[in-house]
C-alpha cells in the first residue's frame, strides 16, 4: 500500500464562504430546486452567489449524481460554486462533457453549468501555473490563489480576480504578490486574505500573510501578524480558514513562533480587533515531528462549522508511525484559550488527510486513507478500525466515522478539494474512481 513518502507541495484547497448570501428560506427552496435536479433530468439553475459552506440537514447520499464534468488530466485542487457555475482549479489541460463527448483543452481552471455539467465556453481563461485556492467574488467573479505568474497574459502572480462571465481579469485589482506563491485564500466583508510563502505585498514586507483591500488588492496596513521560526525550510502558511462572522483568523504553517510567542504550526487570530491582534488559543498538540526531512509541514486543511463554533484540522505525516496528532482529524473549539486540546481525534492509522468540509450534519474529510478509528493502526487496521477507502464522513459531536461509505478506488495521491453546497458536496482528487462509477477527478454527492 502506498506511503506518505513525498515531499509536500502547495497546500490543497477548497472554495470558501463568501462574505454574503442568501436568506435562509432563500436557501431552502434552492436545496430542493437541486435536489430534484439531482434525480431527475436537471433544469437550468441560477442560485446566487457565494452559497459554499452552508449548513446541511443531514448527510449525502452515497451516490454520486452524472451530471458533473470530467477532468482528464492532472489534480482538481479546488471546486467553487458562483452563481450558477461551478468554478473547478488544480492543475489540468483536458476536461471532458458529462455524457464523456465533447473534450475542450482547459488550462488549470474551468467552470460548468451547475445541475447541467455544460462546460463554460464564456469562462476559459488562461493560467500559467496550479490555481490551488478559489473564493466567490462579488457579483459574477471568482478570487483564485496558487503558484502561477500571469492570468490571460497579464502579470498578476500569485492571486487574481475574474470575471466569471468572460474569464477576464478585473483591471481595479492587482495585490502585488512578491517573493513567491499563494497557497490559501479567504474573504469575508471586503477583506481577503492571503496564505503562503511570499515576501511582500503591494511592496509591503508581509512574510506569508497578508490582509488586502477585496476590490482593489491594497494591502490593509492594520494586518501585519509576525510568523517566524519555521520548522524546516523556510517561512509559509500552507493553510487558513477565516469564521463565518470574520472575526477569527486560523493559520497553519511552518511557523512555531506568531508575535513572538509559541505557536507550534497553528494559530489563531483576532482579526475583529484594530490593528489585528493574536488570540489566546494556543496547544502545543502539533508541537510532534511527525514528518520526515523533506516534508515542510504536515499541517493540511482547516475549516469552521458553519455557525463557527469549532473548526476541523486535518494532518499529513511521514511514513513511519508517530506519536502526536499526525494522519488524523480533530476537532478544535475556537472559544477555548491558552493549552487547548482537542474535543476529539480521529485516527486513520498510517495514510495523510488532505481535505476537510464541516457542514453541522458530518465533518467530510479526504485523503488516500484506508480506515477511520483507527489509533492503534500502523498501516494495517487496529482494533475497531473501519474500512473507508479514500472518503469518510465523522460524527462532529463524537468523532467517531458515520455509516456513509460511498469508497474512491484508486485511493491515487487523494482528494484535495471538498466543497458543500446547497445541492450537496463537491468533491475534487486525482483519480477517476469514486462510489464505484468513473467520475473523472470530480464528482458531487446530492442530498
Amino acid at each position: 500500500m502506498p506511503t506518505d513518502r513525498r515531499a509536500d507541495g502547495p497546500a490543497p484547497d477548497r472554495a470558501r464562504r463568501g462574505s454574503t448570501g442568501p436568506s435562509r428560506r432563500a436557501c431552502a427552496a434552492l436545496t430542493a430546486a437541486l435536489a430534484a435536479a439531482a434525480l431527475a433530468a436537471p433544469p437550468t439553475l441560477a442560485p446566487p452567489a457565494a452559497l459554499a459552506g452552508l449548513r446541511h440537514s443531514g448527510v449525502v447520499g452515497e451516490r454520486p449524481v452524472a451530471w458533473t464534468p470530467h477532468v482528464l488530466d492532472g489534480r482538481v485542487k479546488a471546486v467553487a460554486p458562483v452563481g450558477d457555475l461551478v468554478v473547478v482549479a488544480g492543475r489540468f489541460d483536458r476536461v471532458a462533457a458529462p455524457d464523456h463527448g465533447d473534450t475542450v483543452e482547459r488550462h488549470n481552471i474551468f467552470a460548468f453549468e451547475r445541475g447541467t455539467g455544460a462546460i463554460s465556453d464564456h469562462f476559459a481563461p488562461e493560467v500559467d501555473g496550479t490555481v490551488t485556492s478559489l473564493v466567490p467574488g462579488p457579483g459574477a467573479s471568482v478570487y483564485i490563489g496558487g503558484s502561477f505568474d500571469r492570468v490571460e497574459g497579464q502579470d498578476l502572480p500569485g492571486v487574481a480576480l475574474l470575471s466569471t462571465d468572460e474569464g477576464e481579469p478585473a483591471g481595479s485589482f492587482d495585490a502585488g504578490v512578491a517573493g513567491g506563491s499563494v497557497y490559501r485564500i479567504d474573504a469575508r466583508g471586503g477583506e481577503l486574505y492571503l496564505g503562503g510563502a511570499f515576501d511582500t505585498v503591494g511592496g509591503e514586507r508581509r512574510r506569508g500573510l497578508a490582509r488586502v483591500d477585496a476590490r482593489t488588492g491594497a494591502v490593509d496596513p492594520s494586518f501585519d501578524i509576525a510568523l517566524s521560526d519555521p520548522r524546516r525550510g523556510g517561512l509559509r502558511v500552507q493553510e487558513l480558514a477565516l469564521s463565518p462572522r470574520g472575526d477569527r483568523l486560523v493559520v497553519a504553517g511552518t511557523f512555531t513562533r506568531a508575535e513572538g510567542r509559541n505557536r507550534h504550526q497553528i494559530a489563531v487570530i483576532d482579526t475583529a480587533a484594530r490593528p489585528a491582534a493574536l488570540a489566546d488559543w494556543s496547544t502545543d498538540a502539533y508541537a510532534e515531528p511527525c514528518d520526515y526531512s523533506r516534508m515542510h509541514t504536515y499541517m493540511r486543511q482547516i475549516d469552521f462549522a458553519p455557525d463557527g463554533s469549532y473548526f476541523a484540522v486535518v494532518t499529513a505525516g511521514g511514513p513511519e508511525r508517530k506519536p502526536g496528532l499526525c494522519k488524523t482529524a480533530a476537532r478544535w473549539e475556537t472559544g477555548a484559550g491558552p493549552g487547548a486540546e482537542p474535543t476529539w481525534v480521529n485516527h486513520t492509522g498510517g495514510d495523510s488527510l488532505y481535505a476537510v468540509e464541516a457542514t453541522g450534519a458530518a465533518v467530510y474529510v479526504g485523503g488516500h486513507q484506508r480506515w477511520m478509528d483507527n489509533p492503534e493502526g500502523d498501516h494495517d487496521a487496529g482494533p475497531g478500525a473501519v474500512q473507508r477507502s479514500g472518503i469518510a464522513a465523522v460524527d462532529a459531536r463524537t468523532g467517531r466515522a458515520l455509516p456513509w461509505n460511498p469508497g474512491r478506488r484508486p485511493r491515487g495521491h487523494g482528494v484535495e478539494a471538498l466543497t458543500s453546497a446547497p445541492e450537496g458536496l463537491y468533491v475534487g482528487s486525482d483519480t477517476t474512481g469514486l462510489a464505484g462509477a468513473y467520475r473523472g477527478r470530480l464528482g458531487m454527492f446530492p442530498l
